[in-house]
């Protein structure tokens, strides 16, 4: 589990420039003062940006006095917008043994260079087996009841990811795409295909190649986030992924 500090409640004004944000606290000695704050988040932030909901933030760790961590969505289930939790929740639940399918491994490394100019996200080693490349993604749109969507804007450099880990496989080693839903609400995983194209084509490409996919959802709160459960990888229409 990956555990928050104490969080604020704050009503959401709006988010601009990307990674600032204006609210008005509703807890503590500052209630009823608007501040700006940091958006941890360089995405669309589709569906959960919206004004006036409610927000819980982190202490900031800058200029800014506080981090934007959750959002409080209207049927009562949180979604988490920090884009930099998902490595560690993936580190975390592998070394806990909770994802059976990256099981058996005796080392695992953060941030090794790899392909053209690249670094892994996680790097798993057992002196009996191939290496393991592992690219994590963070995944919080959700457009239709229970499915959960990436990407939710156009990445260039996801798409390359993609290929760097089929050259991966190529050259003997094993590669997963391991896709972290930060919110509880989803039974199902799908490709954003209309949002980029060409990031639904690698992703299709990658897989022809061996590059294997795997999708987490976690139990969230103002206490943290927790890996829950293993998620379908469908199409857009609800099909099995083939």
């Amino acid at each position: 589990m990956h555990a928050f500090p104490p969080l604020t409640r704050a009503r959401l004004i709006k988010r601009y420039k990307r990674f600032l944000a204006d609210v008005v606290l509703l807890d503590g000695p500052r209630a009823g003062e608007e501040v700006t704050i940091h958006c941890p988040n360089p995405g669309a932030m589709t569906g959960l940006a919206e004004p006036d909901w409610t927000v819980l933030l982190a202490p900031g760790k800058g200029k800014l006095p506080f981090s934007w961590e959750l959002t409080e969505l209207p049927d009562g289930h949180f979604a988490g917008i920090n884009t930099g939790h998902p490595n560690r929740i993936a580190e975390a639940a592998i070394k806990a043994d909770l994802i059976p399918d990256l099981g058996g491994y005796t080392s695992l490394r953060r941030e090794v260079r790899y392909g053209v100019n690249s670094r892994i996200d996680l790097l798993a080693e057992a002196p009996d087996r191939p290496p393991c490349y592992i690219e994590v993604k963070n995944v919080h749109l959700l457009r239709q009841p229970g499915l959960a969507e990436f990407p939710d804007c156009v990445t260039a450099r996801g798409a390359k990811h993609l290929f760097e880990l089929a050259a991966q496989v190529k050259a003997g080693a094993r590669a997963v795409m391991l896709y972290i839903v930060q919110r509880d609400d989803c039974d199902a995983f799908a490709l954003a295909a209309d949002i980029d194209p060409a990031y639904a084509h690698a992703f299709a490409e990658a897989r022809q190649a061996g590059v294997e996919a795997l999708v987490y959802c976690c139990t969230l709160s103002p206490d943290g986030v927790r890996l829950r459960s293993r998620l379908p990888l469908v199409t857009a229409r609800g099909d099995a992924y083939v």
